[in-house]
Formats: C-alpha cells, structure tokens, sequence
C-alpha cells in the first residue's frame, strides 16, 4: 500500500465519529498546530530565499528576478473576488459603430466610364465608412500689425486668436496634456510622438508645457472637488503610494459617481486625512464640544484636557496663531499631546465651516486614518472578502472550511446586493441575523475563527447598507482612481518638482471627472485653451447631474 502524505492522513480523521469532547478538542488543537507550523514554515522558506538571493547579490550575482504576484502557478497571491461575487457572468455584445461616428466629408468615388460595358446603368451609391486620423504640423506664422502712436509714444499690436499667445498652440498643448494625463505616457515618448511630426520641440519645452499656466485648472478642479463633496451624502476615499522628487509621499483619491479628485500629500495620517477633505485649503483650527469628543476619542488625559483653557473657544483660528499657544508656557504639552490637539481642533474646524461641503458617510477599508471623521462610516466588502482569501490553510479540513466561510460570504454579499436594489423592513431584519449567524460560527480552524471574530466586530460599519440602501457595498471606485495613480507612476516615476505633482493631481482630477461626465478629455482641454466657453464649468455639471444620480448595485 502506497504510503499517504500527512494532509491525507490527516484528512482520514473524522472528528464527528469522537464521542469524547476532550479528546475532540485535543485533536481540534494540534489540527491548528500543524497548521501554525505549516505556515511559519513557509514563512521561514520566503525568508530563506530572500537571504540567499541578498547573499548571491552581494558576491556580484545575481538573485531571483522579482516577479509579481499573481503570476506564478502555485504561488498566486490574487485576492481578487471578481468570479465569486458575479451572480452570472457578463454577457459579451459586439457594440454597434455607425451611430456613433462622425463624418467629417463625403468623398465620391466612381467607375471609368471607358471600363464600363455598354449596357451598363448606375444603381446609385454604397456607403462605405472608413475611419482614419491625421497628424499633421499646422504651424501658423503671425504677421501682427504693430501700430505707433507719437502722441502716446506707445505701440499697439494685433491680438493674436485665443490660444496663440505662446509659441506653441492650443491643438500641440491639447494633445500633449492630453497623451500625458489621459493617456499615461511618459514625457520621453510624448517628445519623439510630437518630434517625429515635425514639430520643433524640447523636452524641457514638453515638460513645461505639463505643468506651467495650469492656475486656471487648478481653481477648476478645487471647484470639482468642492461640487462633488456636494453631490452625494457619501464619499469613497483610497490612497497609494507616490514620489516627488524621489521623497515617498501618498496620492488620497476622493470620489463618487460624478467626480474623482487626486491630492498628493507627505502623510496619511488622520489629520491628512481632514485636510484632503477640505480641499487642501487653509489649515483651520476650531475649540468648541466637537473638539472636545475628539480629544476624548485620542485618548488625551484630563490633566492635559484642563491646560487647554488658554485656547479661546467657539473662534476659528488660523496655523499661527494655535502654534503660538500651543508653544506658550501655560499649555507645556508633549509633542504627541500637541498633534493630538491639532487634530481635534482641525476636524472641528472642519466640521463647522459653513462654506465647504461635510461628508456624512466615508466608504473605504478599514485603515485607521479614516475613522472618527465622519457621522458614519461604511466598511468596503471586497476589502473584508481579501482578508478571508489571504489565508492558507495546510490541511483539508482547513480548506474545505475556509472554501464553505468562502461560499457563504458571497452568497451573503450578493443577498445585500438585492436588498439595496428592493429594501424591505423585513429583508433589514433577516440580513442583520444572518450576519451575526456567518460571522459568529465556529469552524475548529483557529486562523479562520479569528478572522471571522474580527469581521463581526465591524457589523455597525459593514451593514450600514442597511439603514442607508444608497450606500455602495465597496471601494472599487476610488481603488480604480488609484489603480489610475499606479499606472502612471509605473510610466513616469513620479514627479520630479511641488508644481509637477501639483499639475498631476490637476490634472487627472479633471481626465478623470470629463470621463465620467461623459466628456472627451482633449475636447474639454481645447475648450479651455481656446477659450470658447463651449463646455460649461465642470463644477456646474456635476452639481446639475446629482439631482438626477441613481444609486444602482454595483
């Protein structure tokens, strides 16, 4: 008889059949043993060859080449849910063309009568449509009229059209911020693209035109972000990685179905976080009862808590000024104590201002950043769903536990999915029972039991659907926002200067919020360029389309 692996053996052993409670909790316990050794052998073998491959570098060699995750067979590390929570997969239709071309000219072609029979009668015309793209110089030479005045001694000159004030032209800047911003590509490809036309061009001039004359873009899109904020009673928010002029920073993105806004900042700490939602305006600080919650919240002590008598109260102070008191002798509070105060009386500035939207609802993960922020919080299922597929378990009986949890977490999300689209009273009742039934069971998998444990701690943040059906049950808005980021930090590292990633929060704000208004990005940006005011303000169609938004499942 062929010998069995220890996974087979084990998986033999029928913890149902043991009458004995004890034995059945002892063998329950070294089940979760080998399964503990297991993955901290693993974990041992990763670090193993992280060591030998950092030893191979250091003799001149090499090391294993990095490849992502996810593409390996065996060592998949894909936590995407994407087949799981699809109640049937998308059916494919070949989208139909002709209703939406335009033509631009009707060329006729036609037959040499000399090849035609004599016989031969015309039937009328075929219409065939062919789609093409020209890329052409169209260099303009100016001859402006200079006139002189010797009264005045001044001259007066021809203003040239609108959009012709550089030496380059609002199609050459459309199309370069356009292939940047909307496109992704990087500033080197952009050059040999708009060289190889013939355009004479540097690639400080390409960089240039990236980033400088964006003041009017930039109040455009504080005005999108300030609109959107506006829009909905929530807000999905996300952040990733970036680097300016080589420094790690983090890229929030701020979203809803009308808009997505980039804002690159140092941290992402709570207090970042408040910035990001006032629009990067002003630091502003404010003393009053919301302050004083916070504080508690913080964990600030009471004997700190009564220094803060010389900060006046119910008054909005500026950056300043708070440092100044928070310097003075009477308040001599530790650095930690100090940021704890800071944060506090930001977020009450903020929730007090009467001229900038307050988001109620932020959805996004669980990160410690986002919470006491807003009125409510809801928690990103997807999000929750990854923290299940990231365990491993070693045995059978493991897998089979954790593939059920798996099963039924779907099968749950997609019963949330259907109450939001039909809310009923008594669909609210049987789902917030049936959370506590697939949160609250034990499986004898200690890995998976923990895991459960913590999601049923988040119940109040991950059923807020059901009070608010309006909710979305996910993050993947502002995921895909980053997803965005990502992309086009891949391409071009990052920016190299403060008004470099000024101009790429800038201006993917604006890509990305044309795209979902529904908007061509090179049509907006030559709009502006040109000043023909064809395009209303983007602000204005997003305040117009949220009183017509549907919220649908998504």
């Amino acid at each position: 008889m062929a010998e069995r692996s220890v996974p087979e053996a084990i998986a033999s052993i029928d913890l149902a059949s043991i009458a004995d409670v004890g034995a059945r909790q002892a063998i329950r316990a070294l089940l979760n043993l080998v399964e503990e050794q297991a993955s901290e052998i693993r974990a041992l073998r990763v670090e193993n060859q992280q060591l030998r491959d950092e030893l191979t570098r250091l003799k001149g060699g090499q090391g294993r080449p990095k490849i992502r995750p996810g593409k390996t067979a065996g060592g998949s590390t894909d936590y995407s849910s994407e087949q799981e929570r699809r109640t049937a997969p998308k059916a494919w239709q070949k989208r139909g063309k002709q209703d939406r071309l335009r033509v631009d000219r009707t060329e006729r072609v036609v037959v040499d009568p000399a090849t035609l029979p004599a016989d031969a009668e015309l039937k009328g015309y075929e219409r065939v449509v062919v789609q093409d793209l020209v890329l052409r110089t169209d260099t303009v030479a100016f001859e402006v009229a200079v006139w002189y005045s010797r009264s005045e001694r001044r001259s007066y000159r021809a203003r040239r059209p609108a959009g012709y004030d550089g030496t380059f032209g609002p199609h050459l800047r459309t199309l370069v911020v356009t292939l940047a911003y909307g496109g992704g590509m990087s500033e080197r490809k952009i050059l040999e693209l708009v060289g190889g036309t013939g355009i004479v061009i540097s690639a400080g001039t390409v960089s240039n035109l990236l980033t400088e004359g964006r003041a009017a873009f930039e109040t455009e899109a504080r005005a999108v972000l300030k609109a959107g904020l506006g829009s909905t009673p929530y807000q999905h928010l996300d952040d990733t990685s970036t680097r300016v002029a080589g420094a790690g920073q983090y890229c929030q993105i701020v979203c809803n179905p009308l808009y997505t806004a980039y804002q690159t900042t140092p941290k992402k700490d709570r207090r970042t976080i408040i910035e990001v939602l006032r629009g990067g305006r002003p630091r502003a600080y404010r003393f009053d009862h919301e302050a004083d919650r916070h504080l508690v919240f913080l964990g600030l002590s009471a004997a700190a808590r009564a220094k803060l008598t010389a900060i006046p109260r119910e008054q909005t102070l500026d950056e300043a000024t708070l440092a100044q008191l928070l310097d003075g002798p009477a308040l001599r509070l530790g650095p930690k104590q100090q940021e704890q105060v800071r944060e506090a009386l930001a977020l009450a500035a903020y929730l007090a201002d009467p001229d900038w939207p307050v988001v109620r609802t932020l959805v996004c993960d669980d990160a410690p950043q986002f919470r006491a922020i807003t009125e409510e919080l809801a928690l990103c299922w997807i999000h929750e769903g990854r923290h299940f597929k990231k365990l491993t378990p070693y045995l059978p009986q493991h897998q089979a536990a954790l593939a059920d949890i798996l099963t039924q977490f779907w099968d749950y999300y997609r019963d949330l999915l259907a109450y939001r689209e039909r809310p009923t009273p008594a669909d609210r009742l049987r789902l917030d029972a049936s959370f506590d039934t697939l949160f609250g069971a034990t499986t004898g998998y200690q890995a998976l039991d923990e895991r459960l444990a913590l999601t049923l701690d988040k119940k109040p943040e991950l059923l807020l659907v059901l009070e608010h059906p309006e909710l979305p049950l996910h993050n993947n808005p502002a995921e895909l926002g980053a997803r965005l980021r990502v992309r086009k930090r891949d391409v071009s590292f990052g920016p190299r200067s403060p008004a470099g990633s000024a101009a790429w929060d800038t201006f993917m704000t604006l890509a990305a919020t044309t795209r979902k208004l529904g908007l061509d990005f090179s049509a907006y940006l030559r709009d502006r360029f040109t000043h023909a005011g064809q395009i209303p303000p983007l602000a204005d169609l997003i305040s117009a389309r949220a009183s017509q938004l549907a919220l649908v499942p998504c």
